[in-house]
């Protein structure tokens, strides 16, 4: 993560800009005093710098809740920040250097708004699920010009390294999100996609409820697909291979393909590393054969004026609020200048959403931006609501 190794914190005036930076507001968490978030704006990019200081080293590092889908901008804020504010930096990872030529104009990265609002429905789609050096899907995209393409990944260098070849390659049939794939899934219209990739997930044997298959990924997978579309799982794992065929085979009515160690056009870096190592490579492939009701998502997530005072809503820190098929909670609070910020957890136990609540006198706010519009975080949001009124 990029981040500054710094001698001593030192505040700055706010707001205030440098160097084509906004910084907006600082927070300090309540409960830890040496602990503080920095909101930022760049390049219409939202999000914190978080400060951390402790005895023997003070960090000035990304927010990992709201870091911003271009580490450029991250690279960028942290900079401008030290410059500012005149900081000592003992040592860095952050480069000090211009962004990478075919990173200059990037209209592939987008954001989960973007899809949100802009979603195409005039031809198919695939989807790959933690696309990682990116070799299947950019040969897809390129050998599919005509099918809109959409790769999500969490880890930066491998979103960088596509986005480079996409722009290499020219291909505009492909779009890039950072973001979790099981939330991405609810909003994604009903039968639009093709297929969905699946391949060489983090087995997560110790934490399986991480797993990107499970009872509601392929329930959605089932919704998103089109007649005949498929959802391809392809793994190394015999464990996660057993997992996903006894979670698949447990839908009431359910069509799969299962195949041992068969070749594809274009494999991973992964899996040419497995097949050196002599490991099975397991596929189960599931067909969608029928039509689902078309996505319907009523609501929104507006507030009502609060009722709780900014003191009552801080001691909601570290407490967790239950109802039927979700939950909220509350992990750290934060004090700014007129404002308790929330750091929260929100929506279905198996796939929350990670996000921040400022709450004002007179009003609240999610920040950097609103919730992912699914089911569980509309259900989410009317019972905060309510948490808010006391």
């Amino acid at each position: 993560m990029p981040h500054l190794h710094i001698s001593e914190f030192k505040g700055i005036e706010f707001p205030s800009e440098q160097d084509g930076v906004s910084f907006n507001f600082i927070a300090d968490n309540i409960n830890h005093n040496n602990e503080k978030l920095i909101a930022v704006t760049t390049d219409e990019d939202n999000f914190f710098l978080l400060v951390k200081e402790e005895e023997n080293r003070n960090l000035l590092k990304s927010d990992k809740l709201t870091r911003p889908a271009s580490i450029f901008n991250v690279h960028k804020a942290l900079l401008a920040y030290a410059k500012k504010a005149n900081l000592n930096v003992i040592n860095s990872n952050v480069p000090d250097v211009q962004k990478n030529v075919h990173l200059e104009d990037v209209s592939a990265l987008k954001n989960i708004d973007y899809f949100a609002s802009s979603f195409t429905t005039d031809k198919e789609v695939r989807v790959e699920v933690g696309f990682g050096s990116g070799r299947h899907l950019l040969h897809q995209a390129a050998n599919n010009p005509e099918i809109l393409f959409i790769g999500i990944e969490i880890h930066r260098p491998s979103i960088e390294q596509v986005l480079k070849q996409i722009t290499i390659q020219n291909l505009d049939n492909l779009l890039v999100l950072d973001y979790d794939a099981r939330l991405f899934m609810e909003l994604i219209p009903s039968n639009i996609v093709g297929k969905v990739y699946v391949h060489f997930p983090v087995p997560w044997d110790k934490k399986p409820h991480r797993r990107v298959i499970s009872t509601t990924f392929i329930e959605e997978a089932r919704r998103v697909l089109k007649v005949g579309g498929q959802l391809e799982l392809r793994t190394d794992s015999e464990n996660y291979y057993a997992y996903s065929y006894e979670t698949f085979i447990a839908f009431n009515k359910t069509t799969l393909h299962i195949n041992k160690n068969k070749e594809i056009a274009i494999s991973s870096k992964y899996e040419d590393r497995w097949k050196k190592m002599e490991k099975n490579i397991y596929d189960v492939t599931m067909i969608n054969e029928e039509d689902s009701q078309t996505l319907s998502l009523e609501g929104n997530f507006n507030f009502s004026k609060p009722k709780l005072s900014q003191k009552e809503v801080s001691e909601l820190h570290g407490q967790t609020k239950k109802f039927d098929g979700g939950f909220i909670h509350f992990e750290r609070a934060y004090k700014a200048k007129d404002a308790v910020m929330i750091r929260i957890s929100m929506g279905s136990f198996d796939r929350p959403e990670h996000l921040y609540l400022i709450v004002k006198e007179d009003a609240a706010e999610y920040f950097p931006s609103l919730p992912l519009k699914s089911k569980s975080n509309l259900i989410s949001h009317k019972f905060l609501d309510k948490v808010l009124h006391g």
